[in-house]
């Protein structure tokens, strides 16, 4: 995983969530000058949110994507279909919506590699 040095980490959110992540200094423009996050309310079309999850996963400078979950249920198709290692995509709480375990596919994904037997 040494290629992964230098890369950025990238967030899809309300604006409270994201701007939560940029007061931490995580906010970057690459060389193209997009920037490394998205920022969803509620004139955002469904268009606009696929297109910036599809410029996320493609983009050769993200490791990490981190999209509040109750967005990524909107694209919930897009994310179950991410197969690539990089970026990997994590589903994070928002402050007005809970987390909910079910939905999250990184934690269906394991759950399907082992069984309940295995932590036995």
């Amino acid at each position: 995983m040494s290629n992964i040095k230098g890369k950025l980490i990238a967030v899809i959110g309300d604006e409270d969530t994201v701007i939560g992540f940029l007061m931490s200094g995580s906010g970057e423009l690459n060389k193209s000058r997009q920037p490394n996050y998205f920022i969803y309310d509620k004139n955002t079309s469904l268009a606009e949110l696929e297109e910036a999850i599809k410029s996320f996963i493609n983009r050769d400078d993200i490791a990490v994507l981190l999209i509040v979950q109750y967005v990524a249920d909107m694209v919930r198709h897009l994310i179950d279909n991410h197969t690539k290692i990089t970026p990997a995509i994590l589903e994070i709480p928002s402050k007005e919506h809970a987390y909910d375990p079910s939905k999250d596919f990184i934690l269906k994904r394991a759950q399907k590699m082992f069984s309940a037997d295995d932590f036995k």
